[in-house]
C-alpha cells in the first residue's frame, strides 16, 4: 500500500504559509555551514530583542523582515531557501519555497513549532538571515558567504 500522507516537515511550512516551490540547488551551501553561522560561538546578531519586553515577537517580526530584504534574501520571484522548522529540520535539508503571506514569518513558525527559531538562505547560497532564541533574547543573524 503507497503511503500518500505529506511529509511532516512539508505539513509544518505549508502552515507556516511556506510554498514549497522545488527542489534547492544541487550545489545549495552545505546545511553544517548555515547552522555553524547562526550558532558558531562568535555569532553577533545584527538585531537583539529581549523577550520579555512588550511585543518582543512583532518586533522580532519587523526586524527579520527587514533585514532578510536587506541582505537579498529573495530572489525575482520571492523565492529562498529554508530548513524546515521544528526537530530533524537538518536531516531533510534546504526546500525552496515562497513566503504566500509574505510578513511575520517568525511569529507564524513559532505559532505551528513552538519557537520562532529558523534559518533561511538566497538561493544562490550567499546570503543568510535566521532568527535564533538565546537565553532570555530574539537574534537576527545575517550571514555573508
Amino acid at each position: 500500500m503507497n503511503d500518500r500522507r505529506v511529509p511532516e516537515w512539508r505539513d509544518t511550512l505549508e502552515r507556516c504559509g511556506l510554498e514549497v516551490t522545488g527542489d534547492a540547488p544541487s550545489d545549495a551551501l552545505p546545511v553544517n555551514s548555515a547552522i555553524y553561522a547562526v550558532n558558531g560561538i562568535e555569532v553577533e546578531p545584527v538585531v537583539t530583542i529581549p523577550d520579555s519586553i512588550p511585543h518582543a515577537s512583532d518586533k522580532l517580526d519587523e526586524a527579520w523582515h527587514h533585514h532578510a530584504s536587506q541582505a537579498a534574501l529573495y530572489d525575482e520571484k520571492g523565492e529562498f531557501l529554508i530548513l524546515p522548522p521544528g526537530p530533524g529540520g537538518s536531516r531533510v535539508g534546504w526546500v525552496r519555497v515562497k513566503d504566500t503571506v509574505g510578513k511575520n514569518l517568525p511569529s507564524r513558525i513559532s505559532g505551528v513549532t513552538g519557537s520562532p527559531e529558523f534559518i533561511a538562505v538566497s538561493i544562490d547560497g550567499r546570503h543568510l538571515c535566521a532568527a535564533s532564541v538565546e537565553e532570555y533574547d530574539y537574534w537576527v543573524v545575517v550571514h555573508e558567504f
